[in-house]
């Protein structure tokens, strides 16, 4: 069975940020990880992590905008300054809490040449970046995220083998494969050499796993036994009390 963890910025939402780390770790979870922990000083976070035994994962790029303006998004033309300050933060961020992955979101663009940029911006993130740490392209279905660039597998495959560094990977999220493909199972099986980094959540509606269309007995299985040892983490809109809904640890696992 895979090994997993809690994304909090989903599960437990109703609780303060801080306490979420509480919750997690009673429920069982020994990871977590946050899309934007960047409101809250990072040693509080470190306490809230270190008190509960647990690890940091994963954390999103870029932060919350304070400056104004455009966002510095990976794809978008003529923001490769705001795109550089950004990874500085998010990697200040991800050492000080131990993440080992960086999700570096695309944004809204379309075309080469918001393919390019995002090409040019990543080469030179990958270049900069710490030992240990790795930069996760993660596509995302229009339907979230209207105009999103990084909408599809086979681009995101093609930007990974442009950029051509080892410490730039694909991000598989369950959700997003069977909406963007109709095929979690087969998206990952296909895809399985770039991912180091999965998160789960049922389709059409990014639920707990068992109350949707994918067959997560069968993607268990399947990231099993293609040898992924990283963690696999919850990232769902609970329905209901967040501790109710997580049988499928158990029930939906094949054991």
């Amino acid at each position: 069975m895979p090994k997993f963890a809690a994304n909090l910025t989903h599960l437990w939402a109703a609780l303060p940020y801080l306490d979420r780390f509480d919750a997690a770790a009673d429920a069982g979870f020994e990871a977590v990880e946050i899309l934007f922990p960047y409101d809250t000083p990072a040693p509080e976070t470190q306490k809230a992590l270190q008190r509960n035994g647990l690890e940091m994962v994963l954390l999103n790029a870029p932060g919350p905008n304070y400056a104004g303006g455009a966002r510095g998004f990976a794809a978008t033309p003529g923001g490769e300054a705001r795109f550089d300050y950004d990874m500085r933060r998010a990697v200040r961020y991800a050492q000080a809490l131990g993440a080992r992955f960086i999700h570096v979101m695309s944004g809204v663009g379309q075309g080469d040449a918001a393919k390019e940029t995002m090409i040019a911006n990543l080469k030179r993130a990958a270049a900069d970046l710490p030992e240990g740490l790795c930069l996760c392209l993660e596509p995302l279905n229009q339907i979230a995220q209207p105009g999103y660039f990084l909408s599809s597998f086979d681009l995101a495959a093609e930007i990974i083998e442009a950029v051509g560094a080892s410490n730039v990977a694909l991000q598989y999220d369950s959700y997003h494969a069977q909406v963007i493909t109709g095929d979690a199972l087969g998206t990952f099986e296909k895809l399985r050499p770039l991912i180091r980094h999965i998160q789960i959540g049922d389709a059409p509606d990014r639920t707990p796993p068992g109350t949707g269309e994918i067959d997560f007995p069968a993607l268990f299985a399947a990231i099993d036994a293609s040898g992924y040892e990283g963690w696999v983490s919850a990232e769902y809109t609970p329905q209901g009390r967040t501790e109710a809904g997580l049988g499928w640890r158990v029930s939906h696992a094949g054991t």
